[in-house]
């Protein structure tokens, strides 16, 4: 087997395991093989087939980490990470539907389940909503 062969079946091994975007599957390439413009030529034929896509990939991450209780600022920098535009960000997170304000109370009620008493334990369920990636106004709603 030549090394483009070799080189496209471990990516698409990759791809049947799960989505990955471009820069994810370039860079577990890249661990195993030395020649990054074969690499990238074998992406670029991937993505021109169809068999590798940054939006399906964004759409797949974006149902599992919504489900997971996160909100939409850490959705963004995760995504942002991984190598994703900032229009595909954008797009990705305005076809989904989720009720940001809901999300966050499911996620704290997970936690939490009940309000805060002193504002030690508001500042502790803030920070929480934080790092979870929900906006200053929605977790300010909540607590409230």
């Amino acid at each position: 087997m030549d090394i483009v062969a070799e080189i496209r079946y471990k990516a698409m091994d990759f791809l049947a395991r799960r989505e990955h975007s471009r820069k994810e599957l370039r860079e577990k390439l890249r661990k195993r093989y030395d020649d990054h413009i074969l690499i990238d030529e074998v992406v670029d034929t991937l993505e021109l087939e169809g068999l590798q896509s940054d939006k399906r990939y964004v759409e797949s991450f974006l149902r599992q980490r919504v489900a997971a209780g996160y909100g939409p600022l850490r959705l963004r920098a995760e995504l942002r990470q991984r190598g994703i535009s900032e229009n595909e960000i954008s797009l990705g997170l305005s076809e989904l539907s989720g009720d940001w304000l809901a999300l966050a109370e499911t996620a704290w009620q997970k936690k939490f389940g009940v309000a805060a008493v002193d504002a030690r334990e508001k500042a502790k369920q803030q920070r929480f909503l934080a790092y979870r990636g929900f906006s200053n106004e929605t977790i300010q709603e909540l607590l409230s």
